[in-house]
């Protein structure tokens, strides 16, 4: 099921991206807001915003948002620290 949001020109004109970015602006911006809130997962909110998995990192970064880092993502990084284990 997809979902379809209208919101009103009036209220298009006055975001501060040029009107052919907007949309993938918008949903960037919620991708950020869903994880942040912890509505999302970080792979979730990634795939929303259209950008890299370190790009939506370093968005996080920019925007002042901690990362939600739980013990299999540790695992994760520890395991790939050490390569060969």
């Amino acid at each position: 099921m997809a979902v379809i949001l209208s919101i009103p020109d009036e209220i298009i004109e006055t975001i501060k991206v040029p009107r052919k970015g907007v949309e993938k602006e918008l949903l960037k911006e919620l991708s950020f807001f869903l994880y942040e809130r912890g509505l999302a997962s970080l792979g979730v909110s990634r795939k929303l915003s259209g950008l890299s998995k370190w790009q939506f990192v370093e968005g996080l970064k920019e925007r002042g948002i901690s990362r939600h880092y739980d013990e299999k993502e540790v695992e994760e990084d520890i395991a790939y620290a050490r390569p060969g284990q």
